[in-house]
């Protein structure tokens, strides 16, 4: 593996991540939960932001 290029074939990027250690293979077969997104509503200072976009565009 070389740090200092970027893989160039597939052959070579598969070589480069067989050779991540162990403990990085192991956070990437645990799938993260998401996160639910934080509840999000209009405004009058972003309806103010594309009030006159139909005029603009």
């Amino acid at each position: 593996m070389s740090t200092l290029t970027e893989p160039e074939t597939i052959g070579e990027l598969i070589a480069d991540c067989a050779d991540l250690p162990a403990e990085l293979h192991a956070c990437a077969s645990t799938p993260a939960t998401p996160k639910a997104a934080p509840h999000w509503t209009v405004d009058e200072r972003c309806h103010a932001q594309v009030a006159e976009l139909d005029a603009y565009v």
